[in-house]
């Protein structure tokens, strides 16, 4: 198995179209089978599904639960490859942004071609969040790289900024406003008018303070009165 392969889930209440699916899902490299129901209700419920489902093989008409219905319910938007053998629901099943549609009986090699035109896209979708991940910062004449990951924090000097990483420190020319405007609030909380953290690096909260930790020194750094009731809101906070 490629080390690459989508995780799929098959979900077909008809067995013997479910088992066929089954067989070529496992002659296909670029797919690891994770789940095989006949419901999508079993698909919903199945408490031992820990993996992120990256394609489902679905059927339409289905006990319980339509396909349409199941699609409904998703949280996260895996790529999907409708199995029918109704034409009639193929505009509809357009409309959530399928990538194929293919009806039954199916071959293999119009599987393949669906499953091959998924992993395009699958992949596609991959390098997008990749790259969203990341940041360019100019330095002198050149542009370098970081990772949100590696940013700790960011403080105002001014009309500068000073991003401290954890592999240098960069003075750029831009306001606070500016480049909380660009980076990701998932990762960046302004926490005081002249700081930004990455909040997936705070170690410590304590009074009116929170501590950065990375190498053998902590980071102080203050929490301004207005914004700690954000920061405390936006943290997955246990309190007894």
């Amino acid at each position: 198995m490629p080390q690459q392969a989508m995780n799929c889930i098959i979900i077909e209440d008809y067995e013997e179209s479910r088992k066929l699916v089954e067989i070529f899902v496992e002659k296909t490299r670029m797919l690891n089978l994770i789940g095989s129901y006949e419901s999508a209700v079993e698909a919903i419920n199945d408490q031992e599904q820990k993996l992120k489902v990256d394609l489902v093989l679905l059927d339409i008409e289905l006990p319980e639960m339509s396909g349409m219905e199941y699609l409904r319910t998703l949280e996260t938007n895996p790529v999907v490859i409708i199995l029918s053998a109704q034409e009639k629901y193929a505009l509809e099943a357009y409309e959530y942004d399928v990538t194929d549609y293919i009806l039954k009986p199916i071959t293999y090699s119009r599987f393949y071609k669906a499953v091959s035109r998924a992993y395009t896209r699958w992949r596609k979708d991959q390098n997008i969040q990749k790259t969203q991940e990341e940041i360019f910062v100019r330095k002198g004449s050149s542009l370098v790289k970081f990772g949100y990951s590696e940013i700790l924090w960011i403080e105002a000097l001014a009309n500068y900024v000073m991003l401290n990483t954890t592999r240098e420190k960069l003075t750029v020319h831009f306001t606070m406003k500016a480049i909380l405007e660009k980076l990701p609030a998932d990762y960046f909380q302004q926490v005081h008018r002249s700081y930004i953290v990455n909040v997936n690096k705070i170690q410590l909260i304590k009074n009116n303070n929170l501590f950065i930790t990375e190498g053998p020194e902590a980071k102080r750094i203050p929490i301004g009165r207005s914004y700690k009731e954000d920061l405390l809101s936006s943290l997955n906070l246990m309190s007894h």
